[in-house]
This record gives structure tokens, C-alpha cells and sequence, in this order.
């Protein structure tokens, strides 16, 4: 097993506990490591910051998310994971969208980043 593998086996099993309410279906393989990380609707970079589209019942917050970033030489890897569950109740499925800084991720702008979350397609109209 290389340190890589062993490393985001641990991510995994830190953020094995978070989901949504109801969770969306996880696109990823059963059994691998990253199959527990928070599906994303969309993430778009922008000049200073990274934003995510994630499922939300109305409550969801960026302090609801946990972050992990891994630096190997040139590339840098990134993963959101949830910490607390969103237990409002909504009639309609909705979604947020929750912007973090580079800074606050620790990264520098120009860095090429690898986001690990699976993404999904939006269910609502």
C-alpha cells in the first residue's frame, strides 16, 4: 500500500460519518475510500476563492464542512467531507452553494487543484 492510499483511507474514514438528510446517491465505486466524501453538484474556481454546490434542507453552512488538502510536489489535492447533518425540514429538496478562500484552504492561487468529491447531477427543476 503506498502512504498516498493509506493517507486518504484515513479522510475516508474521518468523514465516514457525515451525510445529508436525505443523503443523494454516491456516484463512486462501493468499498473505495473517497465513496464517503460529500457529492458536489458543481464547484466553480474563481479568482480568490473555490465554490461548492452541495444538497442542503435549509440549514447547511460552510462551518458545516470539513476540508482536507494534500501537497505532492506540484499537485495538490482537495476534499470536503460533512461534519454535522442538515436536520431542517424543507418540502422541497434544496441546494447551497458555500464559498471558501484559497487562503483559508491554504492554497495559493495559481495552484492546480484536484478536487476528490464525486460530482452529481442536480435532481430539482
Amino acid at each position: 500500500m503506498t502512504r498516498r492510499f493509506l493517507m486518504m483511507a484515513s479522510v475516508a474514514a474521518l468523514l465516514a460519518g457525515c451525510a445529508t438528510v436525505p443523503p443523494p446517491p454516491i456516484l463512486a465505486p462501493s468499498g473505495l475510500p473517497l465513496a464517503e466524501l460529500e457529492p458536489l453538484y458543481a464547484a466553480e474556481a474563481g479568482r480568490r476563492e473555490l465554490t461548492i454546490k452541495v444538497a442542503s434542507n435549509g440549514c447547511t453552512t460552510k462551518g458545516d464542512f470539513a476540508f482536507y488538502v494534500e501537497r505532492q510536489g506540484e499537485a495538490v489535492t482537495l476534499a470536503f467531507g460533512r461534519k454535522r447533518l442538515d436536520e431542517c425540514r424543507s418540502l422541497v429538496a434544496g441546494h447551497v452553494s458555500l464559498t471558501f478562500s484559497y487562503e483559508e484552504l491554504g492554497l495559493m492561487t495559481r495552484d492546480p487543484v484536484f478536487l476528490l468529491n464525486p460530482m452529481i447531477a442536480w435532481p430539482g427543476l
